[in-house]
């Protein structure tokens, strides 16, 4: 049985290796994007946090110390 049907240059071959890497890096540039500017935003709202002393390590209160400045 002989196998006529091959294509180097078909979607199973370097042309769907070069769709499978482009959709791959694309997906990567979008992702480090959204990265950088989520970095952004938080980066622009830094935090103090209100008498440090009362804090108990291991608390779940530990987060209500935050406060957000504007």
């Amino acid at each position: 049985m002989e196998n006529t049907n091959r294509n180097v240059f078909g979607l199973h071959g370097v042309t769907g290796m070069l769709i499978a890497t482009v959709l791959l890096l694309s997906i990567l540039t979008g992702l480090t994007i959204l990265g950088i500017s989520a970095q952004r935003e938080v980066a622009n709202k830094p935090y103090v946090i209100n008498n440090a002393s009362s804090i108990k390590v291991r608390s779940t209160d530990a987060s209500k110390h935050k406060v957000i400045v504007k």
